[in-house]
């Protein structure tokens, strides 16, 4: 059967932990790490937030937020240069090894494939391009567009109106837990991309329909 796969960009096909390099350069090793997943952790954190109180902003904005919690936990100051410059990286990140092959297998395959993101289309376009990838997608689909952000059953609507997909037919594709828990409580298929050995599913005892280590083990599980 061929399916529309919806794959989500940050942290899926998008390696946003290059950006460690920069900050292991500017904070030193210790500090790089926490302060990178700090940093993750709460541009998630408030992309959820302004979805619940229905105070949209765009992606960028909270990334950008962020970075400034970042800078006030770990008591750090950059300048507007330096922080200017690490915003500046997440709009040019690499894909990950695994990205272009499976894609490739899955596009000979027939499934029809759509990025699918919280950031604007704009930048998730820029974004694929850089990492040489954007080619392989029909469209770029964003939650801008309803001016909310996934997992809000809104935005996986959004996604089959976009695509003239339905659910039964179509699958979400995300190394984000709660990318893959919204998309299946809405009903579509979910394949969850572990890609570290210490990477734990929520226990909302909801799981995905298929759990994989590379994208290149997707064809086979669809």
């Amino acid at each position: 059967m061929k399916y529309t796969l919806a794959f989500d960009v940050y942290g899926t096909l998008i390696n946003t932990s290059s950006v460690l390099v920069s900050l292991e350069k500017l904070l030193g090793k210790d500090t790089a790490k926490p302060f990178m997943d700090t940093w993750r952790d709460k541009q998630l954190e408030y992309s959820f937030r302004r979805g619940l109180m229905d105070k949209y902003t765009d992606f960028s904005i909270c990334t950008d937020n962020a970075l400034n919690f970042a800078c006030k936990k770990f008591n750090v100051t950059l300048s507007c240069e330096q922080k200017e410059a690490l915003l500046n990286e997440y709009t040019v990140l690499p894909a990950f090894d695994d990205v272009k092959d499976a894609l490739e297998d899955l596009k000979t395959a027939g499934h029809r494939l759509f990025a699918f993101s919280n950031g604007s289309k704009e930048a998730v376009t820029k974004l694929l391009k850089t990492a040489s990838i954007f080619n392989y997608f029909e469209d770029v689909i964003s939650g801008e567009n309803v001016k909310m952000f996934k997992p809000s059953p809104i935005v996986y609507d959004y996604f089959l109106e976009s695509t003239n997909a339905k659910k039964e037919e179509s699958w979400l594709i995300s190394s984000n837990n709660f990318d893959v828990i919204g998309s299946k409580m809405f009903g579509m298929h979910s394949a969850w991309v572990q890609r570290t050995p210490d990477a734990i599913m929520d226990p909302w005892g909801i799981e995905p329909t298929t759990t994989i280590h590379n994208l290149t083990e997707l064809v086979k599980n669809l």
